[in-house]
Formats: structure tokens, C-alpha cells, sequence
């Protein structure tokens, strides 16, 4: 009697040790899951097959810092591979950091593509408008085709939407130092939240209308861009982070 006392008490002593390993290990993985769930990812990518900015070190940098103290992880690559769909499935917005050049092959474009249709975002920096430029899905997405510039001189930005988390923190008339971009191509559906007066600098193609800066809900996700950002010291301009920091934000969506 004794002995089958004995047995009885081992059984319940491994039952309770067993069924607390796995309420242990349930409760740690749905922990892990939120926590996933709430902080957002997102993936830098600068690969360049044309021109290479001095910039792009500052600005992974920066976008690592914009990361840390805003809630959101920052990956960065150049690696054309890691632009597949399996991998892409982590992140909630690619940033294309003055990627430059044909960058992706057939199996990126694809996953790239599915990437936004699935409700993701895109932010292009600078000289992502000179990537992929024979490629229609991406000029429409990204809004604009590189042409070319003048040297970078001061220049004055005239903000047309203060709304925008890309924008509501700067002034009127913004003065700055940039290499300002001409485009072949321009994405007429864009919604533009910043214009550069040509008037202010020399070498302007665009006349009155000349665009810098625009957003659109594209293909079932978000597309964001600026031409600003060629200088390494753009990057420590608490106004222009505070401007990407905005493109970003919308780009991850709520």
C-alpha cells in the first residue's frame, strides 16, 4: 500500500513539473509574440552599381539612433539577396538609403513588389530616384526618375504641407545647403509636401513646380520620398532627421 502510495506521489510530482514547464514555455513565447508584435521593423538597403554617396554611413547611423529612440528596429544591408520574400516578412518598411544604379535582379523585383502589395512601406532617400530607373513599378512608386543636379549650393524649400509627420515640424521657408535634384520623370499622383524655389539657386529645370519631397498610398502600401540628403552633414541636421524620422514613421503605418 505504501509502495503504490509512493508511485502515485511520483506521478503527481512529474505531472505538476511537466505541466509547469510548458505553461512556462507557452507564457514565454506569447510574451516573446507581443513583444514582437509591438516593436516594428525595418530594413535599410544601399546597395549601389552607380554613383556611391559619402552619406550612406551617416545615414544608416542616424536611422539606427531614429530607431533606439522611437521603438522601431533597424536592420541595414547590401546584400541583394536579403531583398526576398521570406526575409522581407520581418520588417514593415524597406528604406532605400541613396541606393544608386540596377540594383535588383527579377527575384527581388517580385519580392519587393509583393512586399507593398501586402500593405508595407517604402521610404527612398536621395538618390533612390536613380535606382532601378528603367524598372515602371518602381518609378511610380518611389515618383520620379534622377536627372541630374547642379553643384550643391543654399537654396530655399518652400513646405506646402505642414500636416505630414515629415513635415510638421518645419518652417515655412526652409533654408538649406543640398544637392538639389532635377527629374526626367515626375509621378503626377504623388501628394508633394515640399517644392524648391528656383528662383533662390541656380540650375533649376522645373520652374515653379519643382517637387523634393512627396508621399502616396502606392500598390496597397505607402511610398515616401526626399531628394534631400547628399552631404554626410545633412545627417546631423535635427531638421532633416526630424524629416525622416517622419517618412519612416508613415512608412511603418499604424
Amino acid at each position: 500500500m505504501n509502495q503504490l502510495f509512493s508511485i502515485k506521489k511520483s506521478f503527481l510530482f512529474v505531472f505538476i513539473l511537466v505541466s509547469s514547464f510548458f505553461l512556462v514555455s507557452f507564457h514565454s513565447k506569447n510574451t516573446e509574440e507581443i513583444t514582437s508584435a509591438k516593436i516594428k521593423k525595418v530594413l535599410i538597403f544601399s546597395k549601389t552599381n552607380g554613383f556611391r554617396h559619402e552619406s550612406i554611413s551617416a545615414g544608416i547611423t542616424v536611422i539606427k539612433k531614429l530607431g533606439q529612440e522611437n521603438n522601431f528596429l533597424v536592420d541595414a544591408t547590401e546584400d541583394s539577396l536579403a531583398i526576398n520574400s521570406k526575409n522581407l516578412k520581418q520588417y514593415k518598411a524597406v528604406i532605400f538609403l541613396s541606393a544608386s544604379g540596377n540594383v535588383l535582379g527579377e527575384n527581388q523585383k517580385l519580392a519587393l513588389q509583393k512586399f507593398i502589395e501586402k500593405g508595407n512601406g517604402f521610404v527612398g532617400i536621395h538618390s533612390a530616384t536613380n535606382c532601378e530607373p528603367d524598372w515602371n513599378w518602381y518609378t511610380q512608386m518611389i515618383g520620379g526618375i534622377f536627372e541630374g543636379h547642379p553643384e550643391p549650393q543654399n537654396a530655399k524649400l518652400i513646405v506646402v504641407d505642414h500636416e505630414h509627420p515629415a513635415t510638421k515640424h518645419l518652417p515655412e521657408i526652409w533654408e538649406r545647403k543640398d544637392e538639389w535634384y532635377n527629374f526626367k520623370y515626375l509621378n503626377p499622383d504623388v501628394h508633394v509636401l515640399i517644392k524648391i524655389d528656383e528662383s533662390s539657386y541656380k540650375g533649376g529645370k522645373h520652374g515653379n513646380n519643382h517637387p523634393l519631397a512627396w508621399y502616396h498610398d502606392y500598390d496597397g502600401g505607402r511610398a515616401f520620398y526626399t531628394a534631400l540628403g547628399h552631404s554626410p552633414e545633412s545627417y546631423s541636421d535635427p531638421l532633416f532627421t526630424q524629416h525622416l524620422l517622419g517618412g519612416i514613421i508613415y512608412a511603418i503605418g499604424k
